[in-house]
């Protein structure tokens, strides 16, 4: 059962996925930090001040010493937020391989041969004399 497991684990698409996951997790805190320090702030401005995250319902009012019940619709939109600008990045990110692949796919191989004026047969494309009919090439 060990070797069976030691084999999952090291193939390449299961290390690939790990990689992508803890790249993931460190992307999302970027994402997170940018959304909440640089995005809302400019627009809690222009919305006069507001903090989204400080909006929320009031359920159940504080009594004593117990807290009161919030419905944290604030931190929702945040959170929505956060979500629309990973979906993003990641589209962009993904939109440039394909566009990168495309233009791989796209790009025609360079002519390594081409044909004798004399006898029609395929020689090098540097070549300065056919290999078949002997005939002197133009330049």
């Amino acid at each position: 059962m060990f070797q069976e497991f030691k084999k999952f684990a090291m193939k390449g698409n299961v290390l690939d996925m790990a990689v992508g996951i803890i790249i993931g997790a460190a992307f999302g805190g970027i994402i997170k930090s940018m959304v909440n320090d640089v995005i809302m702030p400019p627009i809690g401005l222009l919305l006069g001040g507001i903090d989204f995250s400080s909006f929320a319902f009031v359920l159940k009012e504080a009594q004593g010493e117990t807290p009161a019940v919030l419905l944290g619709y604030g931190t929702f939109i945040n959170t929505v937020i956060n979500f629309l600008i990973v979906a993003f990045a990641i589209f962009m990110v993904i939109r440039g391989f394909n566009a990168a692949k495309k233009k791989e796919e796209e790009a025609p191989p360079a002519p390594t041969a081409k044909d004798c004026p004399e006898c029609l047969m395929s020689i090098p494309i540097n070549a300065k004399r056919c290999g078949h009919c002997t005939a002197v090439l133009a330049k």
